[in-house]
């Protein structure tokens, strides 16, 4: 009787500690899978890989790919020696972060001395319902006023982020003196659909991500990884 009651607790003490050990190692593999996902920089899209490198690494080189300009606005000299080609959705936080730490420095260091210039593409993320509204808002703006209306209302939409709407956008462009609320409910997305092609084309999978005279920097990457590739392709001019 004694040794049947001993086997018993130690049964019932192996289930409770393998229960426990089993509950551990849930929490700790969902732990790491968080972390994987929410410091890679930037945001992937749901049927995509989540490859892009941290945002707290220097990006390794890649093989440089051939990337279109089309026809979109562009920051800086369009003689620069340098082309920065960026793939962007408005309602990413990534790309919010890249516009707020990063930009700043490219724009004084390389685009305003002549020797970087930006494109900005458009790559609405399906999962962000204001990013496509955010993009024909600010391509409805460009037709009205060119490319340096273009670039207001871009840099007014990611300082609002946290409150952008179909609504905030026609009062944040009749703020610069446009009225798009015509352009905006027609929802035209031609020009979008353009973007997004070229970029899946070229392996964007997520934002934001950029093609330095072709050099792949995924993610909203600190600006010594900016620097560098800029640097190196000066070099080879």
């Amino acid at each position: 009787m004694s040794n049947e009651l001993t086997i018993s607790i130690q049964k019932d003490q192996f289930w409770k500690y393998s229960t426990f050990v089993l509950l551990a190692i849930v929490v700790v593999g969902g732990f790491t899978f968080f972390n994987e996902s929410t410091v890679s920089g930037g945001a992937v899209a749901p049927t995509a890989k989540a490859g892009v490198q941290g945002a707290q690494q220097l990006a390794a080189p890649t093989a440089k790919v051939e990337v279109s300009a089309d026809d979109d606005p562009v920051l800086g000299d369009k003689n620069a020696p340098v082309t920065i080609i960026e793939f962007s959705d408005y309602e990413c936080p990534f790309c919010e972060r890249f516009w707020s730490q990063t930009l700043p420095s490219i724009k004084k260091d390389y685009i305003d001395t002549g020797k970087v210039k930006l494109v900005f593409r458009d790559f609405p993320l399906s999962f962000h319902p204001n990013a496509l509204p955010g993009a024909v808002a600010t391509n409805c703006v460009r037709e009205k006023g060119g490319d340096e209306a273009y670039w207001k209302m871009h840099d007014l939409i990611f300082k609002n982020q946290a409150t952008l709407s179909v609504d905030n956008l026609k009062v944040w462009a009749k703020s610069l003196g446009y009225d798009i609320g015509a352009c905006l409910d027609a929802m035209k997305k031609d020009e979008i659909d353009k973007d997004q092609a070229d970029g899946s084309a070229v392996g964007v999978q997520g934002t934001p991500a950029f093609f330095v005279n072709g050099q792949l920097i995924s993610g909203a990457q600190p600006f010594a990884a900016f620097k560098q590739a800029i640097d190196a392709a000066l070099a080879e001019k």
